[in-house]
């Protein structure tokens, strides 16, 4: 863990040397606000802007080792770059553009995971959200850990407000109806 969580601050710093803006979503970012559990890549969002991955991309190829052929063909169709650490870590990379992404950087705050290792990571609900946006399992065991250790200082109306429409987007109404559920389950620690 502690070599996941030193690649996740080298690559925060190479962002930041350059200027751009970022943080830690994922696995990382539940360690925070979530139960802990394995995870073996460092995720993170980077504000690119649409049209605009280019250069990106290209500062990321020429620092870190592409996982796959064709890394920014890939990335700039599906708008993740897949890369990894010289440790062999994964490193995936959401190339962000829209007004949501850029609010969940924008709310991003650093968070201590050990002395000298500070990561800017995002906030509990907008992990949440995209916790149940993605709607896979694994992901739904994540966001009920949110939802239990975080439930009193959640901000289920801002929840509400930006997972409705990625919702309908997707034509998936479990999701509506697993975020019901969740704000019905008991905080944890019980008062």
């Amino acid at each position: 863990m502690i070599d996941l969580l030193q690649v996740a601050g080298d690559v925060q710093a190479f962002c930041d040397s350059q200027g751009w803006r970022s943080c830690i979503i994922g696995g990382i970012a539940l360690q925070r606000w979530g139960e802990t559990r394995v995870t073996r890549d460092v995720d993170l969002t980077l504000l690119t802007g649409f049209d605009q991955e280019g250069p990106f991309v290209e500062a990321l190829l020429a620092q870190y080792t592409a996982r796959i052929t064709d890394a920014a063909l890939f990335a700039h169709r599906s708008r993740v770059l897949l890369l990894q650490s010289q440790e062999g870590i994964g490193i995936d990379v959401s190339l962000g553009a829209l007004p949501y992404e850029e609010l969940v950087v924008s709310r991003a705050t650093d968070f201590s995971f050990g002395p000298g290792l500070s990561l800017r990571t995002c906030s509990a609900e907008d992990l949440l959200v995209m916790k149940l946006f993605a709607f896979r399992p694994l992901d739904l065991r994540d966001a009920e850990s949110i939802a239990l250790r975080n439930h009193r200082q959640l901000d289920w109306v801002y929840v509400e407000r930006h997972l409705r429409p990625l919702a309908e987007l997707k034509e998936e109404p479990g999701i509506m109806r697993e975020l019901a559920r969740l704000k019905d389950v008991p905080a944890y620690p019980p008062e």
